[in-house]
């Protein structure tokens, strides 16, 4: 092929992804209050992942299935083996949620407590009831930055497709772990993508796909499902508040889970 050649190729194949980009930026942005109004309905009540329902007839296996395990990378799969090697034989592990730190993304997302979604110009903002945390997500058109600080729930930039609000995160600290068992962990090279949409008035879906090219052998994709609750608040969440801990002799602190003593 000529350089010209070459060059009239690239330059389509730019065109192609700028459109594409162009495209996926298209339409109602909400970086106007008008144009907040006109945006789904993300913002009425609040929204908890359903963990209830009916208990199956007499023989009848549970519709519940948890979510498959992501495919680690064999370096972090020993640090999960080790860690729940140390586990099976009673040894305590050290857990932040002991000290009440939060979870940070993506478990701050699948917590059984429930969240609210407020919308603004150029700006969503997503409150967790559990341990207060909030994610600021900027659909007003910036980029990420190039070398974002390393955060629990990291660097959110949101655009609209339509009728589905996709939210672009990185710069993560590698201090959160990847699911509830904090012996999964990550890298801070983790890159998570959502794409959240309401599947009818009082249903949000929420597919997630996150890679990690030092922790993840393949993207894990997975999504949740969240109910809308229209007359629910989200409630304070003092973590520290009658918050039973301790230390061992090495440091690392564990939870007492056995209720306090009664004052006679």
């Amino acid at each position: 092929m000529s350089v010209r050649a070459l060059v009239v190729s690239g330059i389509l194949a730019a065109g192609v992804l700028t459109s594409g980009l162009a495209t996926a930026q298209s339409g109602n942005q909400g970086r106007t209050w008008a144009e907040v109004a006109r945006l789904p309905d993300f913002t009425t009540g609040i929204w908890e992942i359903p963990l209830g329902g009916p208990r199956p007839p007499p023989g009848a296996s549970s519709p519940f299935k948890p979510p498959a395990p992501p495919q680690l990378t064999p370096a972090y799969a020993e640090k999960l083996k080790a860690y729940n090697e140390a586990r099976a034989k009673g040894q305590e592990q050290d857990t932040p949620a002991a000290n009440c730190v939060p979870p940070g993304m993506p478990e701050m997302m699948g917590q059984p407590y429930p969240i609210q979604i407020m919308f603004g110009p150029g700006q969503i903002s997503l409150q967790a009831e559990a341990y207060q945390q909030i994610r600021h997500i900027y659909t007003d058109g910036r980029k990420h930055k190039d070398d974002p600080d390393e955060t629990y729930n990291g660097e959110s930039i949101g655009h609209w497709e339509g009728g589905t609000l996709v939210v672009d995160t990185i710069g993560f600290t590698a201090d959160t772990p990847l699911g509830q068992n904090y012996g999964i962990r990550h890298s801070n090279k983790m890159h998570i993508v959502e794409r959240m949409h309401l599947t009818d008035p009082d249903t949000l879906a929420i597919e997630t796909t996150i890679t990690d090219p030092e922790a993840l052998a393949q993207p894990y994709v997975s999504t949740r499902t969240f109910k809308r609750h229209r007359d629910w608040t989200i409630s304070e969440y003092v973590c520290e508040q009658n918050n039973r801990n301790l230390v061992d002799d090495t440091g690392r602190a564990g939870i007492i889970l056995a209720p306090p003593p009664q004052d006679k």
